[in-house]
């Protein structure tokens, strides 16, 4: 857990991204790039890019952008509500029918972090786990 409950403006900044993602009937994965939080209007845009990996595949380009607010709401970038995060760290989930999004944010080692996804459910089952090493301390 953080110190002290984390603001929106902690995550502010570029950051190294790697995750492993490990599938249960299919092979893992791994994603290696970046992640950048920045002032946008009220909140912040969050941006990850970088190159995934395929256990078997040849490598592919990945992004996702997120939009988060000041009371740490993760928002898609579509305007659809994702999740809360966790000021101190721990779980929060995410339902998207018919799987369920559990996720544990660890901010024992701020400012670097982790996030552990546990994904289930009839079309989905796997676990994420991604590293965020602060690069402009």
């Amino acid at each position: 857990m953080a110190k002290r409950p984390l603001k929106l403006a902690d995550f502010e900044g570029n950051w190294t991204l790697t995750r492993r993602i490990l599938q249960k009937d299919a092979p893992s994965a791994r994603f290696e790039g970046t992640a950048h939080w920045q002032p946008d209007g009220d909140g912040m845009a969050y941006h990850e890019c970088g190159t995934l990996m395929l256990d078997g595949q040849p490598p592919m380009q990945g992004e996702r952008r997120y939009r988060w607010q000041e009371d740490l709401t993760v928002w898609f970038e579509d305007g659809r509500f994702f999740h809360q995060v966790p000021g101190q760290g721990g779980a929060t989930r995410h339902w998207c029918d018919p799987d369920l999004y559990r996720v544990q944010y660890r901010f024992g080692r701020w400012p670097d972090f982790e996030t552990v996804w546990r994904v289930t459910g009839p079309r989905k089952n796997y676990a994420m786990i991604s590293h965020f090493i602060r690069l402009n301390p």
